[in-house]
């Protein structure tokens, strides 16, 4: 799995980097309909090279982009109410561990004896998260984009593996997504403030449109190789990164028990990747 491994980590980096570009924006609805529909714009003409997945993939993709407009309404909420440092670790860890049961329960995954402790381990750093510093919004709102990560990425999982090309997979995702969020958004008559953020902000929400379709897609093509739950809950290391990038570019307090929480979260993640 060390392919798996080394995609997870990757995109795992990419995912923070493009979280803190939505966090800094002013309209989060309209930035992340934005960004979606840039980087859709990039998915297509590598579409157009490597192929549609294949037809058994489909429902799966229709699934996926209808769940992703809930995961979108859900962080920018929570990013409205609470610190990214807070919000983004919440909703991404909460998420991998959904992920991990849902993989166990529902596709008939199985993770070790270590590696279970290690996802024990992430569930006890977000409990540690979770005990200070948060609005009853932000955290409501974290635990639902949560609930809507863990259900999407079982979609995904199932959806890569019936698609033949995981990289044809995650491009798709990303077309779907911006079709969705389109409907999404002119049904909330948005596109006024999408438009503006083009115009104000396009090369920063253009990086953020090519971040979110590329980090996606290597977590697709790990979903290939490796347990929804190995993926899930190893991709989230990105709440180490998320919780830095907030201390360091939006001067958030990390505080004691944030950089507790997320040692011990490092912990939960190396005893995963060892035991598996």
């Amino acid at each position: 799995m060390v392919t798996a491994t080394v995609l997870a980590l990757g995109a795992a980096l990419l995912h923070a980097t493009w979280n803190l570009i939505l966090k800094v924006s002013d309209e989060r609805d309209a930035a992340f309909w934005a960004q979606w529909l840039l980087g859709a714009a990039v998915a297509v003409p590598v579409l157009l090279v490597i192929g549609l997945p294949d037809r058994g993939a489909w429902p799966f993709l229709a699934a996926s982009a209808t769940i992703q407009v809930l995961y979108v309404t859900g962080l920018a909420r929570a990013y409205t109410h609470g610190d990214f440092s807070f919000a983004y670790p919440l909703a991404r860890g909460s998420g991998a561990l959904l992920a991990a049961l849902g993989g166990t329960v529902l596709l008939d995954e199985h993770l070790g004896l270590v590696p279970w402790i290690g996802v024990a381990v992430v569930a006890c750093s977000l409990l540690m998260l979770m005990g200070r510093g948060a609005s009853r919004a932000s955290l409501t709102w974290a635990i639902l984009t949560g609930v809507a990560i863990g259900a999407y990425s079982l979609v995904d999982a199932q959806g890569s593996r019936h698609a033949g090309s995981g990289a044809s997979y995650g491009f798709s995702l990303q077309v779907c997504t911006g079709i969705t969020l389109s409907i999404a958004g002119f049904a909330r008559h948005g596109q006024g403030a999408m438009v503006g953020m083009l115009r104000t902000s396009f090369w920063r929400l253009f990086l953020a449109g090519v971040l979110v379709a590329v980090s996606y897609t290597m977590v697709v093509i790990a979903f290939q190789d490796a347990p929804v739950g190995y993926v899930s809950v190893l991709r989230e290391s990105s709440v180490v990164i998320g919780a830095l990038l907030g201390w360091l570019f939006l001067h958030e307090r990390l505080g004691r028990h944030r950089l507790v929480s997320s040692l011990v979260m490092v912990a939960g993640l190396v005893l995963l990747v060892g035991g598996s």
